[in-house]
């Protein structure tokens, strides 16, 4: 991933234009649809031989590494650590409903079994295994999801077109050859979707990188079309940063809520379809050693609520270690994150973004006759929600299950609070009448 400011959005727009066109969503994609935004909560692992260098996922083309020196890397690839068990089961437990991976990132290296290059972790490195398998399959024995990211640009093959970045590599520019690329890109694509089982999400980057080039065509009409008429559930995600193009199944925000853009990389229109917000544990996607500023449990707390009530996903990263081993930081804080979720999960899985739109106090969320207040912010003894349309027949607080005292009218609900308390989040339930 790249922290960038969309400088040129009509010039990445043009990118798309050749998106696939047409496209109806089969049922089983609606299904699937509709289980990704039940979920509500994901797992991000970005891991690499860029992991070894301990600089982020970036590294490669930050420090301006000569390609055939950063593949010697894969020589280092141990990983003596890694147990796919121990990944899931931590994430699991954390609450997370699914995880998505990187396959493949810029710099180019696949943590799959490919037969379209050497350079990947089966056959280039001492680790010597499918690592792409043993999650997916590890997964699917604990009842997860697996989504797979896949870089769009390569900073180490020499025929993928070139970019804004990744130019200091070393490679030939005379040896880049778009079609060959394209052909490389689909033949794994397809390996990912023939040989890995049921695949939740295919999750792109990379669009971004030819914004400087509004000319070029990403040919996402093929590569979408591919993905879904080899899995037609599989969704189909691309963080570049834009409103969807057509094909695509769900929208993705990056370092920032749906509708918020903090960090200048999603000021694109919310849509319709389900939403899904990336966000890092510290301030890295990939491992990175000087990085030990973890954010704390409540803050991440409060960031999956957030999401959940603006109808969103929380997709959260984790930058595993060199050794294979997730971080302790991280660790500790899956536990914080599943034993909140074990208590207010109800207030979160399987919702809708709630009647009321976020207010400074907080945010709502909605299931049935149950509307959830999720205070994030306790205003005062009283809170005033503007909850219009709907007539509450009882309020409780979710925790202490207290009846509390409110009153009504048609701009809305004062509702009185309550014992305060130093939770990250204070749930008060409203029951609406039907």
């Amino acid at each position: 991933m790249k922290k960038i400011l969309l400088a040129c959005c009509s010039a990445v727009l043009s990118l798309a234009a050749a998106a696939q066109s047409g496209y109806v969503p089969a049922s089983e994609n609606m299904a699937a649809r509709q289980q990704f935004a039940d979920d509500r909560f994901g797992i991000f692992l970005h891991w690499g031989l860029y992991s070894l260098l301990g600089q982020g996922e970036w590294v490669m083309t930050n420090q301006d590494i000569d390609f055939r020196e950063y593949r010697k890397l894969a020589g280092a690839f141990a990983a003596p650590a890694f147990n796919a068990r121990e990944w899931v089961t931590a994430i699991r437990q954390a609450g997370a409903r699914y995880v998505c991976f990187t396959t493949r990132h810029h710099d180019g290296f696949s943590l799959f079994d490919t037969a379209q290059s050497d350079y990947n972790v089966v056959d280039a490195s001492p680790l010597g295994r499918d690592v792409v398998r043993e999650l997916a399959d590890e997964c699917r024995r604990q009842g997860l999801g697996i989504h797979f990211y896949y870089s769009l640009i390569d900073w180490w093959r020499e025929d993928a077109p070139r970019g804004r970045t990744g130019r200091g590599t070393g490679r030939n520019p005379r040896k880049e050859d778009a079609d060959a690329y394209f052909d490389f890109m689909k033949a794994q694509l397809t390996e990912l979707l023939t040989q890995y089982g049921p695949v939740g999400a295919i999750w792109f980057d990379g669009v971004w990188d030819q914004d400087q080039n509004p000319g070029f065509d990403w040919r996402l009409d093929e590569l979408y079309g591919l993905i879904h008429r080899l899995q037609p559930a599989c969704l189909v995600i691309n963080n570049h940063h834009l409103a969807p193009f057509e094909g695509e199944d769900a929208q993705t925000f990056e370092r920032d809520l749906p509708g918020e853009n903090s960090a200048g990389l999603s000021g694109q229109e919310v849509s319709r379809l389900p939403l899904e917000t990336c966000q890092t544990m510290n301030h890295s996607w990939g491992y990175r050693i000087t990085d030990c500023d973890y954010k704390p449990v409540d803050e991440l707390v409060r960031y999956l609520v957030g999401a959940a009530g603006r109808g969103g996903n929380l997709l959260l990263n984790i930058g595993p270690q060199p050794d294979g081993r997730l971080p302790e930081a991280a660790l500790e804080r899956l536990a914080g994150i599943g034993e909140w979720l074990e208590r207010h999960g109800e207030t979160i899985y399987g919702t809708q973004a709630g009647p009321v739109t976020p207010r400074a106090w907080g945010v709502t969320t909605r299931r049935g006759d149950k509307v959830y207040l999720h205070i994030l912010d306790w205003p005062d003894t009283e809170l005033f929600v503007p909850l219009q349309g709907l007539r509450v027949r009882q309020a409780t607080a979710f925790d202490s299950g207290e009846r509390l005292d409110f009153r009504q009218n048609d701009d809305g609900v004062v509702i009185r609070l309550g014992e305060r308390t130093a939770a990250p989040d204070h749930i008060v339930v409203l029951t609406i009448r039907q």
